[in-house]
């Protein structure tokens, strides 16, 4: 809605998007692949850590259950 409390007709809105579109400073090529491999890396890290954790969870899971 508008300001005024209006509704924005549908070309207004149109154009409304269009300037704020303009404004958006988009990622080269060179920053992407960069963020893409960094978000993979810390994936791997992420993934073989809680691999670590459910396996100790699961070997003290196990050892307690033995006990009883």
């Amino acid at each position: 809605m508008a300001q005024d409390g209006k509704k924005t007709s549908p070309g207004d809105f149109i154009n409304q998007v269009k300037s704020e579109t303009s404004k958006v400073v988009w990622p080269t090529r060179e920053e992407t692949i960069r963020t893409a491999i960094f978000v993979f890396i810390m994936m791997l890290i992420l993934s073989l850590f809680f691999l670590g954790v459910d396996s100790l969870f699961s070997t003290v899971v196990r050892w307690l259950l033995s006990l009883a």
